[in-house]
């Protein structure tokens, strides 16, 4: 049986993978593992020994605590905000990543023009 805090910390790292832009297999190259481990990390299947979690902490450039961040005393998953559940969407992710990736002036124009339209 999956431990949550296993299934958090799994997440955590897929999501902050997905913030950088890299795959499974480019973490675990930099962490000198094969990229099912990296799978069995995000799912909470197996878990993520302490120097593991350092070095992968290393190679996404958070903090470690940046994994646990989310879980309240008890190692319970706290109240998640409406941003945390929207960036857990790998599509919406891409917009995100996608829309600052537009030269400023021009993401101006697309803000705007969506806000007309979700005022529709």
């Amino acid at each position: 049986m999956k431990h949550p805090v296993d299934v958090h910390v799994g997440k955590r790292i897929r999501h902050r993978r997905w913030m950088v832009g890299m795959t499974q297999q480019q973490l675990a190259a930099r962490v000198g593992i094969k990229f099912q481990q990296i799978q069995k990390y995000e799912t909470g299947m197996n878990r993520v020994s302490a120097s593991r979690l350092w070095d992968i902490s290393e190679a996404l450039d958070v903090p470690v605590s940046f994994f646990f961040e989310g879980l309240d005393d008890k190692g319970r998953a706290a109240g998640t905000s409406v941003q945390d559940d929207i960036l857990s969407d790998k599509e919406a992710l891409e917009l995100v990543r996608s829309y600052y990736a537009i030269p400023e002036n021009q993401r101006r124009r697309l803000f705007e023009l969506a806000r007309v339209l979700s005022d529709a």
